[in-house]
């Protein structure tokens, strides 16, 4: 599927670049005259000395034909423009028409106030597609004398709203007619593009930027690195990172920091550490992010010692670690279960002033679950009120855990029953926790329970839970609820992959039998 838009957003553009510039369409409009003339000459009056009250009895006699040329006449002041636009929203709106809004739009773009155009577009585009906006623009393009950045406008508020299909429409009518993006507006797209992962169409659309001779900056350049790192391409993003000299551009903390973080996703942290060392002789200083980045990234691999090790070179470097810094340590320590060490990182945190947030508990707790220490947990848990946080998934998630190690499938069932009725959602691995816990206490039916709730949820178990469940039925005598179970999973397609069903036809309790 995505490949499929990929290929459809490249068949767009090369249609629009290989096509012949379409003309600008001209739409004269009549001089006023006689009545429509003195109306429009009263209402400028009014307009430009600000006699708002005096125009209330004009407005039942203001046509699209008469406010087009009051527009016209004011297009030099787009302070005026905008406070007529803006009053008779207010007081008359049904007088705007999408033809008075574009002349209002070409005005503001003519004064580059790019802010108030982003507003208006906005409005304008939640009662009317873009395209039919476009063509609006267009044709009072000649009338105004118009800047064609209002057609850049238009690309880079659906850019910012996240409408990358609409964007991309605009883009090729633009092509069409001759008008150019602005390299600002080209990042815009990509950054949108980046937040919804699309980091394949962002790198076509950089290629179509480099086709058009279109010069990207260091911000253009970070994006295309962060789309290929996402890709799992870093070597592709590290040679674009090498470029930019190249271009005459200097790498930002942010393009260093970008690369940092491909490697450590691809477990590279060589490569990492090696990016880190050069920001020197760039003369580029790492930050808190970069420092959050490695100590992450030796998190998330469970290599606390060289985490560790990048948290006291932070230090050193005058870098002071955030709370972003003190929970990915204390989630990294939480997940191998060493609370003592946690422990020590949390200390650290209070003394130096940093306020703990829900994530901080949380891995405190999770920490302390791990090692079966609930008693020590359910202190953290109370200390939530006080800090006004609220217990979510997560919370609860560590509290089964520690019920869990301890073998008590019972406890770990009522605090489940609590992160239900607290609106937090169990997870599978929850699930698959609990199933776990009775299966080990032989408690079938409390298993069973939980497994019909997973599965209530469209949820499933992984292969070696359903497993465990099924045989600890066959040991005791329920095999049909087994096979019962099984074809319910397996009608709702909810059986994981890899599970074998046929495994149930021999009962273990049939052969003890024999």
């Amino acid at each position: 599927m995505r490949n499929i838009e990929v290929r459809r957003f490249c068949t767009l553009i090369n249609e629009a670049t290989h096509r012949n510039l379409l003309p600008i369409p001209h739409r004269s409009l009549p001089e006023p005259r006689g009545q429509d003339l003195d109306f429009i000459t009263v209402a400028h009056s009014h307009v430009i000395n600000s006699h708002w009250e005096k125009l209330h009895p004009l407005c039942p006699l203001l046509t699209p034909f008469r406010l087009k040329h009051l527009l016209l006449n004011l297009q030099n002041d787009h302070v005026l423009s905008l406070k007529l636009s803006q009053w008779l929203l207010r007081h008359h709106p049904s007088t705007h028409t999408l033809e008075t809004l574009s002349l209002l739009l070409h005005t503001l773009a003519k004064h580059r106030q790019f802010k108030t155009i982003q507003t208006i577009l906005t409005k304008i585009l939640s009662s009317h597609p873009p395209h039919t906006l476009f063509h609006s623009l267009l044709h009072s393009y000649p009338l105004c004398n118009a800047s064609p950045l209002v057609f850049d406008a238009l690309f880079k508020t659906l850019a910012h709203t996240s409408k990358f299909r609409s964007a991309t429409l605009i883009y090729t009518l633009m092509k069409q007619y001759g008008f150019s993006l602005t390299v600002e507006s080209c990042n815009a797209f990509l950054s949108s593009l980046l937040r919804l992962r699309r980091a394949d169409i962002a790198l076509s659309f950089y290629r179509e930027m480099r086709r058009s001779y279109l010069s990207p900056n260091v911000y253009t350049l970070n994006m295309v690195v962060r789309a290929h790192c996402m890709l799992g391409e870093v070597q592709k993003g590290f040679e674009i990172f090498q470029k930019m000299g190249d271009m005459g551009l200097s790498p930002t903390v942010v393009s260093f920091n970008t690369l940092i973080s491909g490697y450590c996703n691809k477990g590279l942290f060589g490569l990492a550490l090696k990016v880190k060392s050069s920001m020197g002789d760039s003369g580029v200083q790492a930050n808190v992010v970069t420092f959050n980045t490695l100590i992450n990234g030796f998190c998330k691999e469970r290599k606390l010692h060289e985490a560790n090790r990048v948290f006291n070179e932070m230090k050193v470097a005058n870098v002071a670690p955030n709370v972003v810094t003190y929970n990915t340590l204390l989630h990294g320590y939480g997940e191998v279960g060493d609370s003592e060490m946690g422990g020590r990182v949390y200390e650290e945190m209070v003394r130096n002033g940093v306020k703990a947030d829900i994530l901080t508990y949380n891995a405190l707790i999770l920490g302390l679950c791990k090692e079966g220490k609930t008693k020590k947990a359910a202190g953290f848990v109370k200390e939530l009120d006080k800090e006004n946080l609220v217990p979510n998934a997560s919370t609860f998630s560590a509290l089964i855990t520690g019920q869990c190690v301890r073998n008590n499938s019972e406890r770990a069932f009522l605090v489940y029953r609590s992160m239900v009725r607290s609106g937090c959602n169990p997870n599978e691995h929850t699930f698959q926790m609990l199933i776990s816990a009775f299966c080990k206490n032989e408690d079938f039916d409390g298993a069973v329970q939980v497994l019909r709730d997973m599965l209530g949820r469209l949820m499933s178990p992984d292969s070696s839970t359903l497993s465990e469940l099924y045989h600890g039925l066959g040991r005791c005598g329920k095999s049909q609820l087994a096979l019962s179970l099984c074809s319910e999973m397996e009608a709702r397609r909810l059986l994981p992959d890899g599970f074998d069903k046929k495994l149930l036809v021999t009962h273990p309790e049939t052969e003890t039998s024999r």
